[in-house]
């Protein structure tokens, strides 16, 4: 079947787009993204946060019809803000979650991540860091490997990219036809730290979130690697999508720069990376002192909820703009009783384990 992308509906609110057969929905401050081959099918790149699965499903209905179900989800990474809803649709809807192996411990309950760094500064979302969730959810019964091979589940034009730096198992997507690029948190487009940017919603490239950036040396080679794909549309965990000149000129000055205007003056992962493997965490640096007191560091999630009720207050006065054309529901194949892939040897893990640890076999989820 062939969709068409050219139908205006008066009905979508929920949903924006971002390149053809791509669109994207903000849950308060992150971005998901629905991604539609050719012949109706579709994936779902990433669950935002917890309490939006029935937003989600509404956008589902408004672009690809009623009971539609993705053939798979794909997952950029394990955060909290990323995986939100994943539990509640993975089940609902039985399909299976993909992901990088390095992000397995943090999607089977093994290991929480790395600590987020509350010293970065830059604005109330970092300051608030300390309040985020690290720990683990378990979505074994649905969870695979992404293909070794590059290619993506269920989207025939697509690859996928190790972009570590984030996280150890952060990956990007990209369409080689039209350049179109789904980077999710290995650069965004927002500045990722501040409140203020979530309410303008700003259009600017900037680095990582510095808060849960836990090995800055491979995130700089992860932008350097995004900023040679020349990515002609640009789509983020953070941030509303660019594209053109601006995205690439910007993006560049980003890879120039990374060391002065990406990584922060100080924070516990600036100097020293966290390491994990594909067991979870072995080791993090210590914490570092962190120069806003807690107090403002609340006063700025009384913001963050005010963002929060500003967004859902405001959705139904959203305009109209043109949007694809409804999907009818794919078939989904039943999960049960088969084999995962999480379950079979990934060639080429686990990495090299660092010989300085006292125990490389020893992993910690008792960090400060």
């Amino acid at each position: 079947m062939e969709t068409s992308t050219n139908r205006t509906s008066p009905t979508i609110q929920e949903s924006f787009p971002v390149a053809q057969g791509v669109w994207g929905l903000k849950t308060v401050f992150v971005n998901l993204y629905f991604i539609a081959e050719p012949d109706g099918s579709w994936v779902m790149v990433d669950a935002g946060l917890y309490g939006h699965k029935h937003r989600i499903k509404k956008a589902v209905e408004e672009i690809f019809g009623q009971e539609a179900r993705p053939k798979a989800i794909l997952l950029t990474h394990g955060h909290f803000d990323h995986i939100g809803s994943l539990r509640e649709l993975a089940a609902e809807w039985q399909v299976p979650v993909y992901a990088h192996p390095l992000e397995l411990p943090y999607l089977t309950g093994k290991s929480s991540y790395p600590p987020p760094d509350a010293s970065v500064g830059g604005g109330g979302m970092a300051y608030m860091a300390f309040l985020y969730p690290k720990k683990p959810i378990d979505v074994s019964d649905n969870l695979e490997l992404l293909p070794t091979d590059g290619s993506v589940p269920g989207l025939s034009e697509w690859r996928w990219l190790h972009t570590p730096g984030h996280t150890a198992g952060h990956v990007s997507f990209f369409r080689e036809r039209d350049q179109v690029l789904v980077a999710g948190d290995a650069f965004v487009t927002r500045n990722g730290e501040s409140v203020m940017a979530v309410m303008t919603q700003k259009r600017k490239v900037h680095g990582p979130p510095a808060y849960f950036t836990s090995d800055w040396g491979a995130a700089q080679h992860s932008v350097e690697k995004l900023a040679n794909l020349s990515p002609a549309v640009a789509a983020t965990g953070h941030g509303l999508p660019m594209k053109g000149k601006e995205l690439q000129w910007q993006l560049d000055q980003l890879v120039k720069d990374f060391w002065i205007t990406a990584v922060p003056d100080h924070g516990r992962y600036v100097h020293e990376p966290a390491i994990t493997d594909e067991q979870g965490v072995v080791s993090v640096p210590p914490p570092v002192s962190n120069p806003m007191p807690k107090v403002l560091a609340a006063a700025g999630a009384v913001a963050l909820a005010g963002i929060a009720l500003a967004a859902f207050s405001g959705r139904k006065s959203k305009s109209t703009y043109v949007a694809g054309s409804a999907f009818k529901e794919g078939s989904a194949r039943p999960l049960q009783h088969r084999p995962f892939s999480h379950n079979r040897v990934a060639p080429g893990f686990p990495p090299d384990i660092d010989p300085n640890h006292d125990n490389p076999n020893e992993h910690t989820n008792n960090y400060p």
